[in-house]
């Protein structure tokens, strides 16, 4: 009995530690990716990005992966397929520099994102920033998973990112 005791005091207090410890990790989260693309306008950009229907032109999870996207009864909200997973993409807000979306799935944190774009006209570029923040709850597991995010994450906007750069160089009319 005393070391059932031991034992129960032992892990009760590991667990006030990392529920502690786990306070200290910030409950707002962000990914971002940039990519410089050559040769293209912010016109250009905000019709591949604000039209959801555009993303299988570029978007690896329309083009390598069998994903479909719909529109639902609300023309500002498109749902996803992927993998047999339901995602609702909802449009909040576009314009010439900044296109803002939310990505929701059934069980998960909705991650709120914003696809920044700048001209460089001396360049003749166009600088595109894809900035993805996720809130998590207090819960100790949720704000470890924080700490990983971004290597989780981020490779998926970075491919999504080279995807769009390579179809805007090799279709610059488009």
């Amino acid at each position: 009995m005393r070391f059932v005791k031991a034992f129960l005091v032992g892990v009760s207090g590991l667990f006030i530690i990392v529920t502690l410890f786990s306070l200290l990790i910030p409950s707002k989260v962000q990914v971002v990716r940039t990519v410089l693309i050559n040769g293209t306008t912010s016109a250009k950009l905000v019709g591949q990005l604000s039209e959801f229907n555009q993303w299988k032109n570029w978007h690896p999870i329309f083009t390598v992966d069998s994903a479909a996207i719909t529109a639902t009864d609300n023309t500002a909200v498109s749902k996803i397929v992927h993998r047999g997973k339901e995602l609702f993409i909802t449009k909040q807000f576009s314009d010439s520099a900044v296109v803002k979306f939310l990505l929701q799935s059934k069980g998960e944190d909705d991650i709120a994102n914003e696809i920044h774009f700048a001209a460089l006209p001396a360049q003749d570029n166009v600088q595109v920033s894809w900035v993805a923040t996720t809130h998590l709850h207090w819960y100790p597991w949720e704000k470890f998973y924080a700490i990983f995010i971004d290597k989780l994450t981020g490779s998926g906007y970075e491919q999504a990112l080279n995807g769009l750069k390579n179809y805007l160089e090799k279709y610059p009319s488009k």
